[in-house]
């Protein structure tokens, strides 16, 4: 059983367009409404899978009830948790050629004591999980100290817990010594206080993740494809999309094929890649099912031992 956190979920509209132009009417071709947030995906594509994960989400106003009856209507298990603010709505201008654009509210404001309610859900929840997976943006009103407490809290419980954040989210997720972190490129190179420009860059960023108390780092690079930092070595593997759709939650089922293979080594980084492959040629948020995965084009290298990679020339 995998449980996945999403602190800050939303409703989320996808819209095809041809091409957006700024001040034009436009009319939009295929439209999608699914729910949305980082964990929640995690969560669809697991259940896609055949893999079985419960979804902890704060609720609220007409968007989180219609949160939670598109969650429902998906076969999601959830624990929903009522707060008093609106959920969030979001909306993906997609086009032809795979550009996406996004536009994110920046969802309800939770009190510490609403805080603390999805904190004990999630504990609760988290009894008896293989992985506690929080993923996403924190809301809000909650302070990184109180999502730190959270993180050490469950680490201190004997979970394993994988962290899908960035700022100082992802680095207080660091610090509780999270079992697996999943930055983009752009999340890694927060962390790492530096531009990544080369291979090099993002290895030995993700080195550094792991020397801060990280156990796994599985770096996401968009259309570059992936790195995974462990213990036992370095892996880099690409998944080439001939036609992509939308980019919109590729990350998450990255992190969920990853996961549903057992979260170690060259299989998982395969599963994971192409779980978000997958993901990339499918409209809106869909998630990948076991008939729109291809792991035929997938390559993967290998290299060298992670505690070399630091003060290379």
């Amino acid at each position: 059983m995998i449980l996945t956190v999403t602190l800050n979920p939303s409703v989320d509209r996808a819209l095809e367009v041809d091409v957006l132009i700024r001040g034009e009417v436009l009319r939009a071709g295929d439209s999608h409404i699914d729910p949305g947030g980082k964990g929640v995906n995690v969560s669809r594509a697991l259940l896609a899978n055949g893999v079985r994960s419960t979804a902890v989400v704060p609720a609220g106003g007409a968007e989180g009830e219609q949160l939670v009856d598109l969650l429902k209507g998906e076969g999601v298990d959830m624990v929903a948790v009522p707060i008093t603010g609106r959920t969030r709505s979001n909306i993906t201008l997609a086009e032809p050629d795979g550009t996406v654009t996004k536009i994110n509210e920046a969802g309800p404001v939770l009190s510490m004591a609403e805080f603390a309610q999805v904190s004990d859900a999630v504990l609760s929840a988290a009894r008896g999980c293989d992985w506690v997976v929080i993923c996403g943006s924190l809301p809000p009103g909650p302070s990184v100290p109180a999502f730190a407490e959270l993180c050490e809290r469950l680490v201190a419980a004997g979970a394993r817990l994988a962290v899908d954040s960035s700022g100082p989210a992802l680095l207080a997720g660091v610090r509780a010594g999270a079992a697996l972190v999943k930055p983009n490129r752009e999340e890694l190179a927060e962390a790492a206080g530096a531009e990544l420009t080369t291979l090099g860059d993002v290895l030995d960023a993700c080195a550094r993740l792991r020397a801060a108390g990280a156990g796994t780092v599985l770096a996401s690079l968009g259309a570059d494809g992936a790195v995974l930092v462990e213990e036992s070595g370095v892996l880099t593997g690409t998944s080439p999309v001939s036609v992509p759709r939308s980019t919109v939650g590729a990350g998450d089922a990255l992190l969920a094929g990853f996961l549903a293979a057992g979260a170690c080594g060259e299989a998982a980084l395969i599963e994971g890649l192409a779980w978000g492959a997958a993901a990339v040629s499918l409209p809106g948020s869909r998630m990948p099912r076991p008939e729109d995965l291809d792991r035929t084009t997938i390559r993967i290298d290998h290299h060298p031992d992670p505690s070399r990679l630091l003060g290379r020339d």
